[in-house]
């Protein structure tokens, strides 16, 4: 019985790696306080508009304001491991998409000095019908 639980045990982890998703793209950027940058999501023949900045960085929380399809939101991200990310799906989910794609940004780095903070985009599309499109930042 013990070897069988071992077993079980060893390909339950071995299923949630197999099956767990990978990024398809992962770009890093720097923004500035209140610098909004612009990213231009198209799939099928939709075109969305993803807009985020952050506004106040204070006992390590960065305040993020964010917008995407008429959504506005606001994230507190911290560099500690919980709280470091946002998920934004980027398509709704339907019967022919189960896996939806979506974007995760993380909070990466804060740079004292310069008063920027460091963020990486972790672009997650499964099915590979998504298109990014990075606009200059204002």
């Amino acid at each position: 019985m013990k070897l069988f639980l071992q077993v079980f045990i060893l390909l339950t982890l071995a299923f949630g790696v197999a099956s767990a998703d990978e990024y398809r793209d992962v770009t890093t950027i720097s923004l500035k306080k209140d610098e909004q940058k612009k990213i231009l999501v198209k799939y099928g023949d939709i075109t969305k508009l993803f807009k985020f900045r952050w506004t106040l960085y204070q006992n390590e929380g960065l305040v993020i304001h964010r917008s995407y399809d008429r959504v506005v939101a606001q994230n507190i991200l911290y560099l500690r491991e919980k709280n470091r990310t946002f998920r934004l799906e980027l398509r709704p989910r339907g019967s022919d998409h189960f896996s939806a794609a979506y974007m995760l940004v993380k909070f990466k780095e804060f740079k004292h000095e310069t008063g920027e903070a460091i963020f990486e985009l972790f672009l997650f599309d499964k099915d590979i019908e998504i298109s990014v499109k990075h606009l200059k930042n204002g």
